[in-house]
Parts: structure tokens; sequence; C-alpha cells
């Protein structure tokens, strides 16, 4: 994108980075109504398209399911099974593309134990609270890896 802005190409999409909603907000309509206003805010500065990398909501609770395969999964009215990513669709995006390797986060195996509130005796692979994916523990190298999974979505704007 820097590039292609030094070279004078025009820039086609807004990325949004996040919306977090606080838990005593929740379930009031503030996601829907923030996706709305960057769509506004796209599309008042002439982009075609929104762009959303997603943390899906119920991913935690599926952490050894394949983001690949979470995403296809689907409810009886053929709606997308995860609420966020249900939001996205009903609001009209479609599903771009799963990526299992989004966000690396890394610490020593004492980091993690007090991140999470778990003790991990031997090297290895560790489901832990909130994590969508395993935890890839390396008790000898002192290290322990965490590759977190999103959905990207994209909103036409107009």
């Amino acid at each position: 994108a820097f590039r292609q802005r030094a070279a004078g190409t025009e820039p086609t999409a807004l990325s949004a980075l996040a919306i977090e909603v606080p838990p005593a907000r929740q379930r009031g309509g503030l996601s829907g109504r923030m996706l709305a206003a960057m769509r506004e805010i796209a599309s008042v500065h002439g982009l075609g398209d929104l762009v959303a990398p997603l943390r899906p909501t119920w991913k935690e609770r599926y952490p050894l399911t394949p983001i690949e395969q979470y995403v296809r999964w689907t409810r009886e009215d053929g709606l997308p099974f995860d609420p966020w990513i249900r939001l996205h669709v009903r609001l009209g995006a479609e599903i771009l593309h799963p990526e299992p390797r989004s966000l690396r986060i890394t610490g020593t195996v004492a980091e993690w134990e007090e991140w999470t509130g778990m003790a991990f005796p031997e090297s290895g692979a560790y489901v832990f609270p909130h994590g969508l994916a395993p935890l890839e523990v390396e008790r000898e190298a002192d290290r322990a890896s965490y590759w977190e999974p999103n959905v990207w979505m994209r909103h036409t704007v107009g």
C-alpha cells in the first residue's frame, strides 16, 4: 500500500482493524452501527470496498478446528455459523479468505503461563482460554508461540 501510494496509485479500499464492544454493551446492535459507519467513511472517501479481518466470535469454542473448516460451517438457514461472520454477511459482505496464521504472539513459557493462568509442564500443543488455535510450547527453547487465525471479509460500498 505504501509503495502504491508513493507511485501515485489511488486507494480503492478502506481496511478495518477491529471493532471491540465491552461485554456490558454487547448484543445491542453497536457492532452493526460501527460497520455502517466504516462503510460510510469508505463511501465519503470514494472507496469501493471495506475489507475487514475478523476474529470469529465462537472460534474459541472450537480451537482444534482449522479456520478453513470453521469458516464453512453454516446454520440450517444457510447463514454462517459464527455470529460475527454472520453479521457481516447479513450486511452484504462476502468471505474472501480464512487466514490461519494472521497474528503471531510469542513469549517465554513463563510469560504464557502468566497470561493464561495455566502451567505448561512439557513441550507440545495446548488449548488455552480464549485462544482460537492451540499454543505451541517449546520448553527447551523457553518459547511459546501462538498463531491467531482470522477471516477476511469484503463489503462492497457502492
